[in-house]
């Protein structure tokens, strides 16, 4: 029977192989995963029945942390097969998980039959469990045929991606309908799920695991260490730290910063760039403007002596939330500069746990629930330009008991968001049981 779908998936691998083998940084990371996403992988020891959970980026891994550890207390003896898409989330996969002997990771495999075939062969998982709205056709339609239940939690789904699976339903309604559990975030995201096909019966309305993630706390093991690593005193000067910051929204905090500080002359600068691939670029664009620059990277180097003093970098990759800590207010990145919808809003749940007063721009559609619960308890500001940024953390520095009280009101939004994740939990382990009652372990 004649594949559409691997047919088009052919077509634009060959279309587009051009212009990413052209480039050799694209060429170097393509290929480097490229045996994996064919579905090379090693087999798994299936003495333990399997659980495949696909995490896309780096925000999708680190919400499998909690979810895996969950699953691990209440039914010892599982195995588990952590899938990416991208070197980010890879590296961090393998920070997470490279120790782990009940995990396996991998690079989830390329939506073509044959690619699917081979690791669903090697790996033989009993439940596959995807993120937010990683659903691709061939994979889902192969698991249904092999009878393993695919079960979709943390589901969400735009407004943009969902009128672009309306206009596509004929060819993907299926593949919505195959699916077995959709765990939707909230109402309107399950409306949408069922308006895609996917039968009211297995709709669920369950919350975010964005919430779970966070860790509440009034201290981070390791700030104090990290803080005189780099020259930082929270206790004697105010820090503004900029996290997971994207392209163009380094060069827009520079000069704000330099502004801020004929207000506020003892204030510290950290930036801490999303993307790895960029801590060099961001590096450059610091020295160029003229600033002294300490690179966290470099912990040896005495911090230089400079007036102002000199901005921090965050160039190293698991310590962003020791730097939050440190913090007197936050503006989290890939929010004040449209980077396309994929890449609408980072993870600002993070540092309001950490009761830290939050500062983020107008493209957080990644994060649009977490956002509404914020708002509606005034507790984070949203700003929608530069001018915006800068006026409000002047606000926040000059105001500190009204920073404060912002800060705790959104840990009190996280506390009372949680638990999504023990709710997805029960979902994965009861259709594993109807799994493990008709096919034997």
């Amino acid at each position: 029977m004649i594949n559409h779908f691997d047919i088009a998936y052919g077509l634009g691998v060959g279309l587009t192989s051009p212009f990413w083998l052209a480039k050799p940084s694209s060429r170097r990371k393509i290929l480097r995963a490229f045996s994996q996403r064919m579905g090379h992988v090693p087999a798994r020891d299936l003495s333990k029945p399997g659980i495949m959970i696909h995490a896309v980026s780096l925000g999708e891994i680190n919400a499998t942390r909690s979810l895996i550890n969950l699953l691990r207390s209440q039914r010892p003896g599982l195995n588990f097969i952590v899938s990416v898409t991208t070197e980010t989330g890879y590296a961090r996969g393998q920070e997470l998980y490279g120790s782990a002997s009940d995990v396996t990771l991998i690079r989830y495999p390329l939506d073509f039959t044959p690619a699917v075939d081979r690791l669903l062969t090697a790996l033989r998982p009993a439940v596959v469990v995807l993120l937010e709205l990683e659903v691709w056709p061939n994979f889902i339609r192969r698991c249904t045929q092999r009878k393993i239940p695919v079960i979709l939690v943390n589901g969400r789904i735009t407004p943009g991606s969902f009128r672009k699976y309306r206009l596509a339903q004929p060819l993907v309604g299926s593949m919505f309908a195959r699916l077995h559990k959709v765990a939707a975030q909230d109402q309107e995201y399950a409306r949408r799920f069922t308006q895609l096909g996917v039968p009211a019966n297995r709709v669920t309305v369950t919350g975010t695991m964005k919430f779970d993630t966070a860790i509440i706390a009034d201290q981070i093991g390791g700030e104090s260490e990290l803080a005189a690593a780099v020259g930082l005193s929270p206790s004697k000067e105010p820090i503004w730290v900029c996290g997971s910051t994207g392209p163009g929204e380094e060069a827009i905090v520079l000069p704000i910063y330099r502004n801020l500080l004929q207000r506020f002359p003892n204030l510290r600068l950290v930036i801490v760039p999303r993307k790895p691939e960029r801590f060099d670029e961001v590096a450059n664009l610091i020295a160029t403007s003229g600033l002294t620059i300490v690179r966290r990277s470099q912990p040896n180097t005495p911090p230089p002596q400079t007036s102002p003093a000199p901005i921090i970098l965050g160039d190293t990759i698991g310590e962003l939330r020791k730097f939050y800590a440190l913090s007197t207010v936050v503006f989290v990145g890939r929010t004040l500069v449209d980077l396309g919808h994929r890449q609408h809003g980072s993870d600002m749940i993070e540092p309001a746990a950490l009761a830290k007063p939050v500062v983020v721009g107008p493209f957080t559609a990644n994060f649009a629930e977490a956002i509404n619960c914020f708002e509606q308890a005034n507790a984070m500001k949203i700003v929608q330009n530069p001018q915006d940024l800068e006026s409000t953390i002047a606000t926040l520095l000059s105001d500190s008991p009204a920073a404060k009280e912002m800060g705790i009101r959104a840990r009190e939004v996280v506390k009372n968001q949680q638990g999504a994740t023990a709710r997805h939990a029960t979902i994965i382990l009861d259709t594993l049981n109807s799994v493990l009652t008709m096919k034997p372990e």
